[in-house]
Formats: structure tokens, sequence, C-alpha cells
């Protein structure tokens, strides 16, 4: 009796057996199915089974051809156990024969004699390689020296086309980046250059034409001016701020601080803003919360969020952005939530990414790429921290930073403070 047996166009999990695709399985030029049949002819047997470790079928074949079978991993691991440390072929004269042979025949393998090898590349197994029928002869112990050293080039060209895999794969991971980036930096350029124009055509307006404006006019465009060289200079201390960080100029240095120094900080600076818009701008943060972080990054990542949820929250006096904060176990969660114009499903899942087009308009018609969040993402990575969204259209969105809680209750930043002011 044997084992239930697939055509290959029946084998609906393909996609997992790694390895076997690298060969070709699923090919014309099917690699295992073509050394099979040397290593058969050289042993004289009918059948083999070759089998790589946790994937979904082995490859059993016969004089019928070739075929799937369902992988059995309790088998697989029980077969494993029978190799000693040298990995030495399991012949009649190895052993753990007896052992290996009954763990077959109680799996259907039904057999008079066997030939396993264990399938290893760099010392570790991959896999196994059983030869077995109902002969009763021996098998040619120079037949198999043939067999090891055909294996041996095969597994040799087995770790070739690992390698080629990961150097492709790689590859196009890295060609994709770079072609995202080169967009990114198209998009920023383009950003940059939109603002300039403006600037650069109201300062002439001013420079040539000061005398025959009336007041109203010139406070118009000092506001212009004022409002764009903000929002440029803050692009350009982001895209700045990014370039270092994913160069890796960044320097990590984390301390344990209050968690409401940042908060105060932050709303300090957007209030202002906050205020302009006609939006609530709540500071919700306990004063004996701690966390264990780059504080200079800490505050980044809570003023971009900040900012950017004044950005899309409404001007009609109902908005609100509140900043909070509570403690779980080791771990401080920050949260920045506004009652704003919230996001779509797809928008949430890319928010983190560089962007391929320029982001929404926020309430007040404030323009960005988005790189601010990205940014975001960055710090809270090099803080070994997690950033996370979540967003309903309509009704606002919460943007929540999750950071190591600090420690040691004598090394926070305001006690080092409070000592260099005594002396």
């Amino acid at each position: 009796m044997q084992p239930k047996l697939l055509e290959l166009k029946q084998a609906d999990q393909m996609s997992d057996c790694k390895l076997s695709l690298l060969l070709g399985v699923s090919a014309p030029r099917n690699q295992i199915d073509i050394f099979l049949k040397m290593a058969r002819r050289l042993l004289n047997v009918e059948s083999a089974v070759w089998a790589f470790h946790h994937e979904p079928y082995v490859w059993f074949v016969t004089q019928q051809g070739f075929q799937a079978c369902s992988a059995n991993h309790k088998l697989a691991a029980q077969l494993q156990a029978c190799y000693t440390a040298d990995h030495m072929p399991i012949s009649p004269k190895h052993p753990n024969y007896l052992k290996f042979s009954d763990h077959l025949k109680q799996h259907s393998f039904e057999h008079q004699r066997l030939l396993a090898l264990n399938l290893t590349v760099n010392d570790s197994s991959i896999g196994q390689l059983v030869f077995f029928d109902q002969s009763d002869d021996e098998f040619n112990p120079e037949d198999i020296e043939q067999v090891e050293v055909l294996l041996e080039g095969m597994l040799g060209y087995i770790e070739l086309q690992f390698e080629h895999a990961e150097l492709k794969e790689a590859y196009e991971q890295l060609s994709a980046l770079n072609f995202s980036r080169t967009k990114f930096f198209q998009i920023i350029a383009h950003d940059l250059r939109a603002p300039f124009h403006g600037l650069l055509g109201f300062s002439d307006v001013l420079a040539e034409e000061l005398d025959t404006l009336d007041h109203a006019s010139i406070q118009n465009i000092a506001s212009y001016l004022n409002d764009t060289a903000k929002s440029t200079y803050n692009l350009l201390e982001n895209l700045l701020n990014w370039a270092m960080a994913e160069g890796g100029r960044f320097v990590y240095h984390p301390i344990n601080f209050k968690l409401k120094q940042s908060s105060h900080i932050v709303v300090d600076v957007l209030n202002s803003l906050a205020m302009k818009k006609k939006i609530c701008l709540v500071d919700q943060v306990p004063d004996d919360i701690r966390v264990f972080a780059d504080i200079n990054m800490l505050t980044s990542v809570l003023q971009n969020l900040t900012s950017n949820a004044l950005k899309f929250t409404p001007v009609d006096g109902t908005g609100q952005v509140i900043i909070s904060a509570c403690v779980h176990e080791q771990q401080v969660e920050l949260s920045v939530t506004d009652t704003g114009l919230g996001m779509t499903e797809q928008q949430v899942q890319h928010v983190f990414e560089p962007r391929i087009k320029t982001s929404l308009k926020g309430t007040a018609g404030e323009r960005g790429t988005g790189l601010g969040l990205v940014l975001c993402k960055r710090f809270v990575d090099l803080n070994h921290g997690e950033i996370r969204v979540t967003s309903k259209e309509g009704q606002g969105t919460t943007f929540t930073v999750i950071l190591p809680k600090a420690q040691d209750d004598h090394s926070t930043l305001v006690q080092q403070q409070d000592q260099l002011a005594a002396h």
C-alpha cells in the first residue's frame, strides 16, 4: 500500500514550496525529477521520495512518473531523528536502519530495502532523500558512492539557486525603493518650487510697486509671504531631518524624562496656530508618566503629529485636538486624537510611506507632502517604539506612539536639571 499521490496540477499549495520551485518542480526541466531518474538508474531501484523540511508536499517518483504526496511533518521529524551527527547514509549497516524502516512502513511506504540520504547545506539539514523498493538485493556500495557524489553537486546547485533568488529579491526591492525615492524627491522639488514662485513674485511686487499699494494690499502680501515662508521652512526642516535619519546621521541619546515636558513644549509652540484656526488644543498627559527615549526625537514626533492633527481639523469652532498618555506594564502609550477629516482605509494603510503624490490640503488650505509622518515613523523606530493609526472618514484620527517606560527614578531629566540649577 502506498500513500495517496497527487498529480502536479492537483497540488494547490505550490506557493509554499519555495525550494522545490527553485528547482523547477513545476517547470518543463524539473531538476528533482531529472536527478532522481539518474540516481534510480545508478542504484537500480524502483521508487524514491525527495522531501524538503517545512514544505507541504514531498516528491514521489516511480516507474509511473513524478507525483506529489502530502507531507507528514510528524514523519519527517521521526526520520530526521534517525540520522547521526555525521549525517551518514542510512543503509542496513546504519544503527538506526530498522527504526527508520519502521517509520516508513507505518506511513504506507512499503519496502524490502531502502537507502536514505540526508540533504545537508552548510552542515544543516534541509530535507531527506529515500530510495526503496521490494527487491531483496543489497545496494552496491560503489553505486551509493556515485549517488552521493551526484547529490553533492545537486546540493551545491540548490545553494546557488537559493542565493541567486535572495540576491534577485534584494535587487528588486532596492530597485523599487530607488524608484520610489526618485519619485519622492521629484515631488519634493515640485513642492519647493511652487511656493518659491509665489515668494519671488510677491517680493518683486513689494520691491518694485510698493508706492502703488494701499495698506490692505501690503498686509495681504505680507501675510501670504509669512505663511508661505513658514510652511516652506517646515518642509525643508522635515526633509533635512528625514534625510539625516535615513542616512544614520542622527545619534540616539535616550534618557528617562517626564513625557509632560515634550507635550508642554509642543502645546506652547502650536497653541497660537490652534487659536487661529479656532481649534481647542488640550494637553491631557499626566505629570507623573516618564518614558525612556530621545527627548528631541520624541518632541519632534509629537509636534509633527499635533501639527498634522491641527491641519485637518475643521475651523468652525467645534474642533478638538487632544494629547493624552497612559501606562501599560512596561510601555507608555502616547496618543494624539483629533475630530478632523479622518482617512480612508487605503490612506491609513499607506500613511507612513513616502507619498507618490502630494497630500491633501488642510482645512485652512495648508499644503504638505506627508513627509512629517514618514519622519515620525523613522524616529519612533530609532527609539525602539511603535506607531499606529486608527481613523474613520469624517470622524477624526488617532495616532498612538508606544515607547518604553522609564525605569530608574533617580535619572529623570527634571532631576538632572534641578541639580544643575542648584549649582
